[in-house]
């Protein structure tokens, strides 16, 4: 696996804990889930930044996932796919380095790996719609 697909994991993992716990800043939980999930410098800085980034930009991204999940309330969502579909459109609107076809597939093959069967399609759906209108060039 790659330091950046380990990245966009860990990074959902701690997304995932700030999420049920109800905190805004990973500041004062990075020392502990860091020291539960240990990973080389450069992942840790890659996933550092897409949580700060996906924390920071949490509720303009919120925003556009409840204007695009039709008949969808972000709170009805699981969790993992609700962290997922931020992490990713947070890729798709403030990373310009990641390519819109990068950013859709590691979010779809993260929900593989942590979401439910119908999760990967949902996400697909959601961020395929959000990518065309948002970022229609790349």
């Amino acid at each position: 696996m790659g330091r950046r697909r380990k990245g966009r994991e860990v990074a959902l993992q701690f997304l995932y804990q700030l999420d049920l716990h109800g905190e805004a800043d990973p500041e004062p939980h990075a020392e502990e889930f860091w020291s539960r999930h240990p990973v080389d410098p450069e992942t840790r800085a890659f996933a550092d930044a897409l949580v700060r980034g996906t924390k920071h930009s949490e509720a303009k991204v919120d925003a556009l996932l409840t204007q695009y999940a039709e008949h969808w309330d972000l709170d009805r969502m699981a969790a993992v796919d609700r962290n997922v579909l931020r992490l990713a459109v947070y890729e798709l609107l403030f990373r310009p380095d990641v390519p819109t076809k990068v950013a859709i597939n590691e979010a779809i093959e993260i929900a593989k790996k942590f979401g439910t069967q119908e999760s990967s399609r949902f996400i697909n759906g959601l961020l395929d719609r959000i990518s065309r209108e948002l970022r229609p060039a790349s």
